[in-house]
């Protein structure tokens, strides 16, 4: 058997979406993320408790990080040029959603993570009048 030589060994592990790209994206996994942040400091704020504040954070922040990853991912596979006739300002939506995520991670004011949810609603609103609900998703998803 033959064994690559070290130095034409990768060096670096690369991790996508899809690497096909599959076809499927919904803004639904973006949103389940930032629900998990808004409850997250929802409990937070109903406890005292700093080790349970510390793992909280630690969780808020991965989960900060999957939404942006979502919408990321949504946005430049999904959406194309000839979105922007349906969607004009689909760039500044994405732009602000994004930078609101980050803002999340940062924060533990619920009203940030409201203003994360509302983003992404409007993202979603973007997403089904590009026909995306049709166009990415298997039949017979549940309504």
């Amino acid at each position: 058997m033959f064994r690559i030589p070290r130095f034409l060994a990768p060096t670096t592990t690369v991790h996508a979406h899809c690497d096909l790209p599959c076809g499927i994206y919904d803004p639904e996994q973006a949103r389940i993320e930032a629900e998990s942040c808004y409850k997250i400091i929802e409990k937070m704020g109903a406890n005292d408790d700093k080790t349970f504040t510390a793992r909280a954070i630690g969780i808020k922040e991965q989960r900060a990080d999957l939404a942006k990853h979502h919408l990321d991912v949504l946005w430049h596979d999904y959406f194309k040029p000839e979105h922007l006739d349906k969607v004009p300002n689909l760039h500044e939506l994405f732009w602000n959603a994004t930078k609101q995520v980050s803002k999340v991670k940062a924060s533990t004011d619920i009203a940030d993570a409201r203003k994360l949810l509302d983003l992404i609603d409007e993202i979603d609103a973007a997403w089904k009048a590009t026909g995306g609900e049709e166009k990415t998703r298997v039949a017979g998803r549940p309504a």
